[in-house]
């Protein structure tokens, strides 16, 4: 079955291989455990992402009119909710996917709140008014992800959107110091303040201090509960979904564990996991998923609480039965990549 509705508008082949453009030419993370999906779920999440991103790019691009840029962003969601699209790649291919999956448009009217309050230059005084943030920015993408994988069930939904407040904690603390010579500081301020930190000496000097690592470990800390809680929830998504999951949570927790090694400096150095480092996170990944924890019904987080209000109830839509060894052999490639990206790396090194 394809993967947009019979009825929806056709999305025009160069439109998909676009997104797959954006998608690999964005997150080097997200692309590689988007290796793992079945096409059939790799292909609406691409579309996704290439939306997302354009966006997110728009937004960084807009400077003192970063108000006018989100402006722009609600027309184009104002017109793919109408089924007419911009003349856009991104937005045509994100239309099929709202209209095949039945994305509410709160989804990426959240995501659009969060850019909002990055134009605004918006600063949070607690770990929960940054978590409302990552709420918008990230855990409504990992809700609209897991309905694209079937998933209906509120529970799962909410471990969902905390993978994606996951996620953008440990962004937040990767770009620390990249942050802060744009002007921007994410840091819950009261952490800084207790810290002994000025958070406009931080921008107008961009240096490291130990004080400084201390509440980068605190918000890594924080994100790692926040990892944990969002295992079962793969565990509920179909098989072939797992791994890919399951990769991602444990490359960007990586992006933490490469901080820490870096004694909590993100300002004078940016972590990066190397290529032997993720093809070592997905041997590890790999066979763990047939082991995560189930899922119980569990609150979801007080920041991720409204993105779950008003979703439409129903069945989770599994797929069919995949077997083990297809999954092995993906991974299996999927490390090949891996070396064969080091390989280029080590001779543009020496070269």
């Amino acid at each position: 079955m394809p993967w947009f509705s019979p009825n929806a508008r056709p999305t025009r082949p160069s439109d998909l291989q676009i997104c797959r453009d954006r998608l690999r030419g964005g997150s080097r993370s997200f692309h590689a455990a988007s290796l793992l999906l079945p096409e059939r779920f790799r292909i609406p999440a691409s579309a996704l992402y290439a939306f997302c991103r354009e966006a997110d790019d728009l937004i960084d691009t807009a400077g003192k009119e970063g108000g006018y840029a989100v402006a722009l962003l609600r027309e184009r969601l104002n017109r793919i909710y109408a089924g007419a699209p911009q003349n856009r790649a991104a937005d045509r291919a994100f239309a099929a996917v709202v209209e095949r999956y039945a994305i509410p448009r709160a989804l990426p009217e959240a995501l659009l709140d969060g850019f909002f309050w990055d134009a605004e230059g918006r600063r949070y005084h607690s770990i929960a008014d940054l978590e409302d943030y990552a709420a918008r920015v990230a855990g409504s993408v990992g809700v609209m992800m897991a309905l694209l994988m079937g998933q209906r069930d509120p529970a799962i939904l909410g471990r969902a959107a905390a993978l994606g407040i996951a996620m953008q904690l440990t962004n937040i603390c990767r770009d620390v110091g990249e942050d802060a010579r744009a002007g921007r500081v994410y840091l819950p301020l009261a952490w800084l303040w207790r810290a002994g930190i000025d958070p406009d000496v931080l921008i107008a000097r961009p240096v490291y201090s130990r004080e400084l690592g201390g509440v980068i470990r605190a918000v890594l800390a924080h994100a790692d509960t926040l990892y944990r809680f969002a295992a079962p929830g793969i565990a509920a998504l179909p098989l072939s979904c797992r791994p890919a999951m399951h990769i991602a949570r444990i490359l960007y927790a990586e992006i933490g564990r490469e901080i820490e090694r870096q004694d909590f400096d993100s300002v004078s150095q940016r972590a990066v996991v190397s290529p032997q480092g993720k093809i070592a996170a997905l041997l590890r990944a790999v066979p763990e998923t047939l082991s995560l924890p189930r899922a119980s019904h569990a609150v979801a987080s007080p920041a991720a609480q409204f993105l779950l209000d008003g979703l439409p109830a129903g069945a989770a839509r599994h797929d069919e039965a995949v077997a083990w060894y297809d999954i092995r052999n993906r991974a299996i490639w999927l490390i090949d990549l891996f070396e064969r990206l080091e390989r280029r790396d080590q001779v543009q090194r020496a070269g």
